[in-house]
């Protein structure tokens, strides 16, 4: 296993991202744990702040972190937001969680954005297709000179993927400084990839590196799309197997057209001021 990205200051104009489905926190090494450990997708267990911890740990080496398959807080999650708890535990001031799927008590399926930067405008929306599928949309920078980000988890049916791939690609429209990132649940030469590319200028580094099952990976289904005009640097899937998905990070080396303020990066934790982001109150205009 690869130790966590050390959070050591960035040049000023890198930005360093991370994505990751974390399943919850539930820490599966093999098929077998899908059964012997279901009940954890239902139930509480001690190991889960331990593994979180762990995913924490990671996240904090990164100034943008996206994540899929987060609990909002039920029976199972201790009745803990892993989204928040995760902000504060790596250090990040501002955090938001999109609840896709609620199932009360039982399950809060959501989509999760760590970051040190504050956008100027954030929006969830959901997807098409079978219900309990959401995109996050974070804008970073004034109008014209900024980053935009949208963090996704996809369906497993390639008819609903089709279709949630083209209301993305209409997400980011023409923007020319974009970031898609999340559990696509489709390779890098599936069609919907393609036209998502294609419509948008996206494009995938390294799609020979594989990020699912984690224990053995085989596919990849979780990737981090970036515009043309980006700089790619780093692109690479960590060996951090504390879900059954490996994490996936880059570094963007932002151009000089892109006006974005950077907080001072420091080691130290945040003991209060953490924001938890609110999208109506962002939304720009």
């Amino acid at each position: 296993m690869q130790p966590p990205v050390e959070p050591m200051a960035a040049p000023a104009r890198r930005l360093r991202i991370l994505s990751y489905n974390i399943q919850a926190g539930i820490d599966t090494r093999t098929y077998r744990d899908y059964l012997v450990q279901s009940w954890k997708h239902v139930l509480p267990h001690r190991e889960r702040i331990r593994n979180l911890n762990r995913i924490a740990d990671l996240c904090a080496g990164y100034d943008l972190v996206g994540l899929q398959e987060v609990d909002a807080g039920s029976l199972r999650s201790g009745f803990i937001g892993q989204t928040e708890y995760l902000a504060h535990r790596a250090g990040f001031p501002h955090w938001y969680q999109q609840i896709n799927r609620n199932i009360g008590a039982f399950a809060q399926h959501s989509n999760g954005l760590l970051t040190r930067l504050r956008p100027v405008h954030l929006a969830e929306h959901k997807l098409p297709g079978m219900p309990g599928r959401g995109a996050m949309l974070a804008d970073f920078g004034p109008p014209g000179a900024g980053l935009r980000v949208c963090i996704v988890h996809l369906s497993l049916g390639r008819r609903s993927r089709q279709m949630q791939m083209r209301f993305v690609a209409d997400l980011i429209g023409n923007h020319p400084h974009a970031v898609v990132m999340g559990d696509l649940n489709c390779g890098c030469e599936a069609r919907e990839v393609r036209h998502l590319m294609h419509t948008t200028g996206l494009r995938e580094p390294a799609c020979d590196q594989k990020t699912f099952p984690s224990w053995r990976p085989m596919r990849r289904i979780d990737h981090i799309l970036v515009s043309e005009a980006l700089s790619i640097r780093n692109a690479r899937v960590l060996d951090y197997s504390l879900s059954d998905h490996l994490p996936i990070s880059l570094e963007v080396v932002l151009p000089p057209e892109v006006d974005l303020v950077f907080p001072h990066r420091s080691l130290h934790r945040p003991r209060d001021g953490i924001e938890r982001l609110e999208g109506e109150g962002l939304r720009a205009g």
